[in-house]
């Protein structure tokens, strides 16, 4: 077992989350079982302290208990490079003013390692950071515009998919069809009237059979799970009714992965989850990837405890070389 260390997880409320499904609570009790320091505090805990990161963060102590899952110690106010050897970064979107100001703040952060790297975090929107292949997704147009989403609807002969840059969990997502009386009315809300952009890609009918999330740590895969959609919706987002089923790497996925490595790795994406629907990628999930419980659950096994153990050898080797 590697040496004791002092992790913060900067994210959601920890009282609202949900103990069997939260990827974080997952990785935050694996550090807890391995015998490290965990700490828990949000984005609001964040400041500088002339020019040094500081978090008014907690001692917790984690239970799978539903209800009474966390008991928290008093607020301190910690160095981040003094006292800590790790920051996780796991606040879900929406990347706002408020996310991009932590993760700056994060960013300044020179002993302590976070993950995901903060600068990379800040530029790397989970819809646009898969645009860099574009061989590799289905045919997508980002635009505020609504004439242009018209052509590219009209292009693909009638049937898109639209979505908001900044959204999570299938939120905004809309399954447009040249006939919907809604067409305009659908358009004008995802763009905010012509003042957002918004990202508009071909439907892939193979979503039927399922939206896989492959889970890749430091570029390599770790696990995967297929949420398939219920019947008449077109997300297979598990928390708008999606069912969880058992999957596989094929060949389109590892042809996926391995272009995706080179870049994970160049800009620090430590923990992620792409998105592949009928062999095509569709997302690059960079802030608070999920699917960890989901793919224990399936297939027995717990590999939240394989991120800690690589957080530790990062841990080991950063020192190594300071």
């Amino acid at each position: 077992m590697a040496e004791p260390l002092s992790l913060l997880f900067v994210m959601d409320p920890i009282g609202s989350i949900d103990i069997d499904k939260d990827t974080t609570f997952a990785l935050m009790f694996a550090a807890q079982e391995r015998g490290h320091r965990v700490l828990y505090c949000e984005l609001a805990d964040l400041s500088l302290e002339e020019g040094r990161p500081v978090a008014r963060a907690r001692a917790v102590t984690l239970r799978r208990t539903v209800g009474d899952h966390a008991t928290l110690g008093e607020p301190r106010t910690l160095p981040l490079d003094d006292a800590l050897d790790a920051v996780f970064q796991r606040k879900d979107p929406p990347v706002d003013v408020d996310y991009v100001t932590a993760t700056q703040i994060l960013a300044l952060c020179r002993r302590a390692l976070v993950l995901n790297r903060p600068d990379t975090v800040i530029w790397a929107n989970e819809k646009l950071y898969a645009c860099q292949f574009p061989d590799l997704m289905p045919e997508t147009r980002v635009s505020r515009r609504m004439p242009e989403f018209m052509d590219f609807l009209a292009k693909l002969e009638g049937e898109m998919i639209v979505k908001p840059l900044g959204g999570k969990g299938g939120e905004g997502v809309f399954h447009l069809r040249h006939d919907d009386r809604n067409l305009f009315s659908i358009l004008e809300q995802v763009t905010g009237f012509g003042t957002r952009w918004a990202m508009a890609q071909q439907y892939v009918p193979e979503v039927r059979r399922g939206d896989k999330r492959i889970l890749l740590l430091d570029g390599e895969p770790l696990g995967a799970v297929l949420r398939v959609p219920a019947a008449g919706e077109t997300r297979a987002n598990l928390h708008v009714g999606g069912t969880a089923v058992r999957t596989g790497l094929d060949e389109h996925d590892l042809r996926i992965v391995d272009r995706l490595r080179p870049h994970l790795l160049r800009d620090g994406l430590f923990f992620v989850g792409i998105d592949v629907i009928g062999g095509r990628l569709t997302e690059v999930n960079v802030t608070s990837p999920t699917g960890i419980q989901e793919i224990g659950a399936l297939e027995g096994i717990r590999l939240e405890g394989r991120v800690i153990e690589r957080l530790e050898q990062r841990v080991a080797e950063r020192k190594k070389t300071a």
